[in-house]
């Protein structure tokens, strides 16, 4: 079997699920690690049976000639990581956010356009078992044909602390902008998975801990398109009843014309058909790596997709647009009015 070639750059916190799931794909080779600090490249790459540790980006992509490359660096190193890549014929998936503004993100859709290479955004919340099948539910029209709309509440509960964050990703402390911008966005693809484009949003920003520079409260109301209306309530101070609320994030209820589904903080999932009892849907899904391997199933969908030269579910050019609603959020907050996403 021919496998696909890849490199991966970037060794910090979230990286350990990309390489664990890489590692599991027989049909992928990771021949590559990189990250400035070359001595954890090398003993990465050393623990995990990596050929190769590099602390030179070029270097790496001149040496190794990939077929794809994994960016799981900071949002401000994308552009300059990703224009490299695909002046280099290197197809790319890169974790979000994409960059530090919509402007920077068109500049790197445009550069991926112009190389003619391929490119998926590592949006993973869409690929969380219980999204995937409540998606099915929606599309057999389980609980009817008319959307009526999405509450989506989400307390994480890791950002109260004095120390809030240190532990794992130190730089959440440092960001101007916090909630929407690093976890936000995640939520905001799910809602357009589930109910389609987005055309307004209104949005109320707070910060609850006071050693922070960024937002860690949000409430936003979206309107879709296709009618219907989506509530965000989430912040990361307040906690969860859920012994894991990083496995599903929160609990969502999602009312149509026939009923509700709601998704429990544990990934169970029941149904209320109007005029009759809630019950538990059958399905089942592992909880493994994370929030039930969903980073798995990304990469599956990004190598299965980059193979048959079928469109990726979270293409870079796609993926603009929910880059322009999170951009309307922050504008609403700081205008205080309900803004229309052109």
């Amino acid at each position: 079997m021919n496998k696909i070639k890849g490199v991966c750059i970037g060794l910090g916190y979230f990286s350990r699920f990309h390489l664990e799931a890489w590692l599991r794909m027989e049909k992928v080779e990771i021949t590559a690690l990189c990250d400035s600090n070359m001595e954890l490249a090398q003993q990465t790459a050393e623990d995990l049976g990596i050929a190769s540790a590099y602390s030179d980006f070029n270097e790496m992509l001149q040496q190794e000639k990939p077929d794809f490359i994994d960016i799981i660096t900071p949002p401000n190193s994308h552009k300059r990581l990703c224009v490299a890549a695909a002046e280099k014929g290197i197809h790319i998936i890169c974790q979000k956010p994409l960059a530090p503004s919509l402007a920077e993100s068109e500049e790197i859709a445009t550069a991926i356009s112009k190389y003619g290479v391929r490119m998926m955004v590592h949006e993973n919340f869409r690929f969380q078992p219980w999204h995937r099948e409540i998606k099915k539910l929606l599309e057999q029209h389980t609980i009817g044909n008319q959307f009526h709309g999405i509450h989506w509440r989400m307390r994480m509960g890791d950002g109260w602390q004095e120390d809030a964050y240190m532990n794992r990703q130190p730089y959440f402390r440092e960001m101007k902008q916090l909630l929407m911008y690093e976890t936000g966005i995640h939520l905001i693809d799910v809602l357009r998975f589930f109910g389609g484009d987005i055309n307004q949003v209104f949005a109320k920003l707070q910060r609850f801990n006071p050693n922070i520079k960024g937002e860690d409260s949000a409430l936003v109301i979206c309107d879709f398109t296709n009618g219907g209306t989506a509530i965000l309530d989430a912040n990361r101070y307040n906690e969860s009843r859920s012994q894991n609320p990083r496995l599903t994030f929160g609990e969502v209820r999602i009312e149509c014309d026939k009923g509700s589904i709601h998704l429990h903080e544990d990934g169970r999932i029941s149904i209320k058909k109007l005029g009759r009892p809630e019950v538990e849907h059958e399905y089942t899904f592992e909880d493994n790596n994370f929030a039930g391997d969903c980073v798995y199933y990304t990469q599956q969908h990004f190598i299965r997709q980059l193979d048959s030269g079928e469109p990726f579910e979270t293409d870079v050019q796609d993926y603009l647009d929910n880059i322009k609603v999170l951009e309307k959020v922050y504008a609403s907050h700081e205008k205080r009015i309900p803004i229309k996403i052109l």
